[in-house]
């Protein structure tokens, strides 16, 4: 698995605005992340969110976010959008799902699929949380400390 592409976010733009407008809390691209065995991300949104949270930290394929481009005929679009921790290449995360597994050192344990929800249809554009049934990524908890760095292309 090669890691692309790292983002950590101070605040929620969807999560918890249901009704509302969408936040606008900065995604931020990062060389490094700091994880913190059953806490989360230093610096992310979701550290320390709740006990057991089943997205300490979230995993997204370039493959899936090449085939969505290519699908809508979308240029330009960041991977940031999909507001994910870990840009990836070369696995399938859904088969990650109730495994353990390394990265760089980590450890996680895959917990579900990070569902999309019908804010993707907003930041990306109609028909992407169709699209993305199925493919929206991967929740999983933290269970060693470490540094997970951005690999150079």
């Amino acid at each position: 698995m090669k890691i692309l592409h790292l983002f950590i976010s101070p605040g929620h733009n969807f999560f918890g605005h249901h009704g509302q407008p969408a936040g606008k809390s900065p995604i931020l691209s990062v060389n490094e992340i700091r994880c913190v065995a059953g806490r989360g991300i230093e610096g992310d949104r979701f550290f320390d969110h709740k006990e057991n949270y089943k997205g300490q930290i979230t995993f997204f394929a370039m493959e899936v976010f090449l085939a969505l481009c290519e699908k809508f005929q979308i240029t330009g679009l960041d991977a940031s959008v999909f507001r994910r921790n870990v840009i990836t290449q070369g696995v399938d995360l859904n088969t990650l799902i109730g495994q353990p597994f390394e990265i760089q050192g980590v450890k996680f344990q895959g917990i579900e699929e990070c569902s999309p929800c019908y804010w993707m249809n907003q930041a990306v554009t109609e028909g992407a949380e169709k699209f993305l049934k199925g493919l929206g990524g991967l929740r999983a908890h933290i269970l060693s400390d470490g540094i997970i760095r951005k690999q150079i292309q």
